[in-house]
C-alpha cells in the first residue's frame, strides 16, 4: 500500500522528501488534534466530578435535616413527613439544575436506605431496599421524573453511628441518603 502512495505521487511530480514531510506534518497535526482532545476530555471529567461532590455534599447535608423517619422494623415513614420530602425534591430540582449548568450529564440520583443493626442481615436488606422504595415514590409523587432516580437497599452495612446500642443511636441508622451517580 505504501509502495503505491509513493508511485501515485512520485507520478505526480512530488518527491519522496516531500512526500514524507507531508504525512510526518499530518501525523503530528493528527497527534495534537488527538492529544488536545484527551486533555479537553479529562478537564471535562474533572470538572464534573468537582460538581457532583458539591452537589452530593449538599444533598447529604439536606438529607439529613429533612430526615424523615421509618417506624421501626417498617418500610411506613412516620407522620409529619410530607414538608420534609417536599423540601427533598426541591433540593433535587436545584441539583439537578446545577448538573445541567455543569454539563453533567447521564446521571442519576440513587436513593440508598439504611437499617439499624437488629434483625438478620437478608431482612434489614431486604427492608431498607423498600424504604429507599418508598421515598423515591414519595419523591415522584412531588415532581421528580422516576427515570432519574433509583432505589438502593444497604441494610445495616453504612450505619451511621457505631454501635447503636441505644435506641436513639438505632434510630439514627434508620434513614436513606441521595446521592448522584453517573
Amino acid at each position: 500500500m505504501r509502495t503505491h502512495i509513493l508511485a501515485i505521487a512520485l507520478s505526480l511530480g512530488v518527491s519522496a522528501p516531500t512526500f514524507a514531510q507531508i504525512n510526518m506534518d499530518a501525523l503530528k497535526k493528527e497527534a495534537t488534534k488527538e492529544a488536545t482532545k484527551t486533555a479537553e476530555k479529562e478537564g471535562e471529567k474533572k470538572a464534573n466530578e468537582a460538581v457532583i461532590k458539591k452537589v452530593n455534599a449538599k444533598l447529604l447535608a439536606e438529607g439529613r435535616k429533612n430526615q424523615c423517619a421509618f417506624k421501626t422494623d417498617s418500610d411506613e415513614l412516620m407522620p409529619g413527613c410530607d414538608g420534609k420530602m417536599k423540601k427533598l425534591a426541591n433540593q433535587l430540582v436545584q441539583a439537578k439544575k446545577a448538573l445541567d449548568q455543569g454539563n453533567v450529564r447521564n446521571f442519576k440520583f440513587v436513593v440508598s436506605g439504611h437499617t439499624d443493626s437488629t434483625g438478620k442481615a437478608e431482612h434489614n436488606k431486604e427492608l431498607s431496599k423498600k424504604r429507599a422504595a418508598v421515598v423515591v415514590r414519595e419523591l415522584v409523587a412531588k415532581g421528580i421524573d422516576q427515570k432519574e432516580i433509583e432505589p438502593v437497599g444497604m441494610g445495616s452495612e453504612a450505619m451511621l453511628v457505631k454501635p447503636d446500642d441505644t435506641e436513639a443511636k438505632r434510630k439514627k441508622n434508620r434513614r436513606y441518603e441521595i446521592q448522584v451517580k453517573l
